[in-house]
C-alpha cells in the first residue's frame, strides 16, 4: 500500500504502513512498551464515531482496554479513561505528571465516575506520562 487512507473502512492497515503514517518514532517506543511490558500487540478498529472516524488501534490487556491510539499524521492521540477502579491511584501519582498534563486532567470533566482523557503525543516527555497512566491503567 503506497498511501495509508485512515477513512477506507475497507483496507484494514497493519503496524508497518500505521507507523509510516504517523511518522514519529514515539509511536514504535509505545508499541514495544505494550510488547515488553504486557505482552501485546494493538488490535485494529475502524470507528465510524464522527469525532475520530477512521481506524484506530486498541492495547488490551486480556480483555480491558487499556488505551485507544488515533494515528494523525506527525504524532499520534491517544484515549485513557480513569475510572473509579484507578481515580485514587492516578491521583496520587498526578503530582508527578507533567504541567500540561495535569491541566488536561483538571479541564476533563468527570461523568459516570470516569474521565476520558484525550491526549496528543508529540514528545517523549507526553509519551512518559502516558506509560506512567498506562501503569495505572493495566492494575
Amino acid at each position: 500500500m503506497d498511501h495509508w487512507d485512515k477513512l477506507d473502512a475497507a483496507s484494514t492497515p497493519n503496524l508497518e504502513e500505521t507507523a509510516t503514517y504517523i511518522n514519529n518514532p514515539l509511536f514504535q517506543e509505545l508499541c514495544d512498551y505494550f510488547d515488553k511490558t504486557f505482552h501485546c500487540l494493538p488490535q485494529f478498529h475502524y470507528s465510524r464515531c464522527s469525532m475520530a472516524k477512521g481506524w484506530n488501534l486498541k492495547f488490551k490487556k486480556s480483555s480491558k482496554n487499556i488505551c485507544t491510539v488515533y494515528p494523525c499524521v506527525g504524532y499520534f492521540k491517544v484515549l485513557i479513561v480513569i475510572g473509579r477502579k484507578e481515580k485514587e491511584a492516578f491521583e496520587k501519582m498526578l503530582p508527578s505528571l507533567s504541567a500540561s498534563f495535569q491541566m488536561i486532567y483538571a479541564e476533563t470533566k468527570e461523568m459516570m465516575h470516569q474521565r476520558w482523557l484525550m491526549l496528543s503525543i508529540e514528545d517523549s516527555n507526553q509519551l512518559e506520562d502516558l506509560k506512567k497512566c498506562i501503569l495505572v491503567r493495566a492494575k
